[in-house]
């Protein structure tokens, strides 16, 4: 038996490109259109955020394709979709892909959508071609993604009480989005999976960078993603007439919140390094013409691959801060959200069946960090995780004018199932 085995998986990793099954170029053009028809804004692009009714019709549309290639259908406790296929040796764990269908507001019509394409795809050909695998093959719809990375939390045991009770993009609590969508945010234990509960985990995803199409080059093999760290910033001075004020008596949280942005700027770059910081969001109160703002909510971001040099450049910031408050007299308050994300380095074996899936179908490769937080950063707590990137034109994402080649996306697909195939094979 262990003989006939290892002479199969031998076969199997020794197929060459032109007996795999290869994707059908206008299926995933014609599904990438229709996801695309679901929250589509007038300037292009989409506002599909995580829980709105766009993204409701999404996710029946993508249960609908699941069924269609075969498989079995489920929506666990925190509201990931699941369809899955039997494996034909019991006992083996499942090889696990997908990606997320929720987008930012305003965002493009490929963050996410690729690799639930992909994976849609992925799933097709299996059906059609009658491929068997060893391992159960299970296509994965993370809730939320844009918000924190909800779904693949819910799925490592890592969604916190106080995440489920933030308000969403949505106008809905996310504990309350997560009972929308049908799943239920008081038995999120029974969506927990544990480590050596999956075989393995990949996702497809646009780079959301410009390297690999500014060189030409197919496929992003990644090496590993960047840790975040998220918090809500508010700014507190006094509120006064904006006429009658002086300037020299005024708290003006404004002003000491432009003073703050300069300064998480300044900390950032002053250390070599890939770590990026950024505050995305601000907005001050009472918000009049004529009315010294009292005061102001901000936000602050930061990346990188070294967690402790995230919470070095917190530090810095914060010291940055406190001469802030002296000079200003206005008042800071750091509040740490609970979506923050462990850098995660990917599995050597599932990046080398990438790699390998890439290089027989005579597509060019470069291995690569992810600066964009995915949910492949979570799973990669839990089972052996890889990520393929595809390229994206002019690096611009989170935009309407986010752009991938259909060919591209393609290519992400076969080799998704040329990685799947050899996993299958190998683990």
């Amino acid at each position: 038996m262990r003989t006939s085995l290892i002479a199969a998986c031998a076969v199997l990793l020794a197929l060459p490109a032109s007996a795999q099954p290869q994707a059908d170029a206008d299926r995933v053009a014609a599904r990438i259109e229709t996801l695309a028809t679901f929250g589509t804004e007038p300037e292009g692009g989409v506002s599909r955020v995580a829980f709105s009714e766009h993204d409701v019709a999404a996710r029946a549309w993508v249960v609908e394709q699941l069924h269609a290639a075969g498989m079995e259908v489920r929506v666990d406790a925190s509201a990931n979709i699941i369809g899955r296929r039997a494996g034909t040796e019991p006992g083996l764990k499942p090889i696990m892909f997908g990606s997320h269908v929720d987008s930012v507001p305003n965002g493009g019509n490929y963050d996410g959508q690729v690799g639930v394409v992909a994976a849609l795809e992925v799933a097709s050909l299996v059906e059609e071609h009658g491929l068997q695998t060893r391992h159960p093959l299970e296509v994965v719809i993370f809730i939320d993604e844009e918000g924190g990375l909800t779904g693949s939390r819910a799925m490592i045991g890592k969604l916190g009480e106080r995440a489920l009770t933030e308000m969403t993009h949505a106008g809905v609590t996310r504990g309350d989005g997560i009972r929308l969508l049908g799943g239920d945010p008081d038995r999120l234990e029974e969506a927990a999976l544990e480590p050596g509960d999956l075989a393995a985990f990949i996702e497809v995803h646009i780079e959301q960078g410009a390297n690999l199409a500014d060189r030409g080059i197919d496929i992003g093999v990644v090496e590993g993603i960047v840790g975040i760290e998220w918090w809500d910033v508010t700014i507190t001075g006094m509120a006064n007439h904006a006429g009658t004020t002086p300037m020299n008596a005024r708290n003006d949280a404004l002003l000491a919140a432009a003073r703050y942005v300069q300064a998480v700027n300044e900390v950032i770059t002053l250390e070599p390094g890939a770590q990026v910081g950024t505050v995305g969001r601000i907005s001050a109160v009472p918000g009049a013409h004529n009315v010294i703002p009292g005061v102001v909510h901000t936000t602050l971001e930061i990346r990188d691959l070294d967690r402790d040099k995230i919470w070095r450049m917190y530090e810095r910031i914060r010291d940055r801060v406190a001469d802030i408050e002296a000079d200003s007299g206005t008042t800071f308050e750091f509040h740490l959200l609970d979506v923050s994300a462990i850098p995660a380095p990917m599995d050597p074996r599932v990046r080398g069946a990438i790699s390998a899936a890439a290089d027989e179908l005579g597509l060019s490769t470069l291995s690569m960090p992810s600066g964009a937080g995915h949910d492949a950063q979570d799973m990669a707590q839990i089972a052996p995780t890889g990520m393929v990137f595809v390229p994206s034109q002019g690096g611009i994402s989170h935009s309407p004018r986010e752009f991938t080649h259909n060919k591209d996306i393609v290519n992400g697909a076969n080799v998704l199932l040329g990685a799947v195939l050899r996993l299958d094979a190998g683990l």
